[in-house]
């Protein structure tokens, strides 16, 4: 796809030297230098709450101002690059990725808290520098802005990461986020994403060129793969193969971005060895969130953030979240494992609630018959309860379920919530595939 640089003409870069060449770089050719300009120069709407109009922002133009700003505020910008899924549509278009977030990241001198409070007041001033002609500004505070068109905002500044990050909300899923990173271990969480493109040649080819691009006149970008091998990790790419390396050592694992790639038609690039990266990647995810609050949060923020407009696969996702947890997880006690998996299904169930759908039948075992009404198309009153965990009193020897091969409860019927009499003993170690062990479970 991309030709290979010669170290002997470019400027010098970090990476891995092999033969006389960088193999974690490659020039963009013609068609993505398309994209990339389609990207930057096109609009991205970055709507208000409340009453406060939309801004028609296009990147290229925010990324001069901020920039311009910070120079003069004089914090150093040794570059900008474009980051994360925008960056392997790029590259590779049909990679079954899309691009969702515009992650810009401007690689700046931060080195204390000076400078970290001063790029957050130089992005709050630039926005109303996009405020629609015939809005008061005068009256317009920062904090105020910030209310009214900031998503999220993050600051990590510790011995090994210090960076933050800014992100402007957009409604249809495509945020524009501003990372300023002075230092940051780990970029990436897979090869397919490790992507990032240097936009400087560009930004400088929009200020002095007079003529437009075109296939024999356009400035030479440098895509690179903080993933270590260019190649490999664009042939990852367009195969859809998941690989990564020490998921322990990335934030949450990267669980919920590999369940994510599961369920856009990504397969481990090696089976073995993906499941034994799978236990590092829970171990690391509970590390990191190992209250049930938390993860409820965790969770809740992911589905909104990556399925907008694909609600439709909220549930496919659930459904291998929780498929992945429950055969990799080896670093909780069976309780804690019980209600992490019973979250999962209480999400998955409100997922169906909201949809108005009946799970599939040959994907989904179903332990209660929902009333035939259910089915109709204009039923839509669900009631969704929170999923409560059963920890049913196993038959013993004294009472073989032969007694009761239909039932899952012995003939008394005693409610879930409620435990039998004591003349039903609980065994030492309830049988791991009992039809009651969890109160839902998607089939293989």
């Amino acid at each position: 796809m991309g030709e290979k640089v010669d170290s002997r003409r470019s400027t010098p870069v970090e990476g891995c030297l092999v033969d006389g060449e960088s193999s974690d770089l490659s020039v963009l050719n013609w068609e993505q230098v398309q994209r990339l300009d389609a990207i930057l120069a096109g609009s991205i709407p970055i709507h208000g709450r409340w009453n406060f109009p939309t801004l028609e922002i296009k990147p290229r133009d925010i990324v001069k101002v901020v920039r311009c700003r910070m120079e003069e505020k004089r914090i150093h910008v040794r570059e900008v690059r474009l980051n994360g899924s925008a960056a392997s549509h790029v590259l590779h278009e049909d990679s079954g990725l899309g691009w969702k977030d515009l992650d810009l990241i401007f690689c700046a001198d931060m080195k204390g808290e000076l400078e970290f409070q001063t790029v957050k007041d130089i992005v709050l001033d630039a926005l109303l520098d996009f405020l629609p002609e015939g809005v008061n500004k005068e009256k317009i505070t920062p904090v105020t802005l910030k209310e009214a068109y900031v998503q999220k905002m993050v600051k990590v500044c510790n011995d090994s990461d210090r960076w933050s990050l800014i992100s402007l909300s957009n409604n249809r899923g495509k945020n524009v986020e501003l990372k300023f990173v002075d230092s940051l271990r780990r970029q990436f969480e897979f090869s397919v994403d490790s992507f990032q493109i240097r936009l400087d040649s560009l930004l400088l080819f929009y200020e002095c060129s007079e003529h437009p691009m075109a296939a024999t006149f356009h400035p030479t970008i440098l895509g690179e793969s903080v993933y270590g091998d260019f190649s490999a990790a664009l042939d990852h790419l367009r195969k859809r193969l998941i690989c990564t390396r020490s998921p322990e050592e990335i934030r949450g694992g990267g669980l919920l971005k590999y369940c994510h790639l599961l369920v856009r038609g990504f397969c481990a690039a090696s089976g073995p060895e993906m499941k034994l990266l799978q236990r590092y990647m829970c171990s690391r995810f509970f590390i990191d969130f190992p209250e049930v609050g938390e993860q409820r949060r965790k969770l809740e923020s992911y589905l909104q953030n990556h399925f907008v407009g694909l609600e439709d696969r909220k549930y496919d996702y659930l459904a291998t979240l929780h498929g992945v947890v429950r055969e990799s997880t080896v670093c909780l006690m069976g309780h804690e494992r019980r209600q992490t998996l019973g979250l999962i299904s209480s999400l998955a169930l409100r997922v169906l609630a909201e949809q108005n759908v009946i799970p599939n039948t040959a994907n989904v075992t179903c332990y209660y018959q929902p009333a035939p009404y259910v089915a109709d198309g204009n039923f839509s009153n669900y009631y969704v309860a929170q999923v409560q965990h059963v920890y049913p009193h196993y038959p013993s020897q004294q009472y073989p379920s032969q007694q009761y091969p239909s039932q899952q409860y012995p003939p008394q019927q005693y409610p879930p919530q409620q435990h039998p009499p004591s003349q039903y003993p609980l065994p030492h170690h309830p049988p791991p595939h009992h039809p009651m062990y969890t109160a839902w479970m998607p089939c293989n």
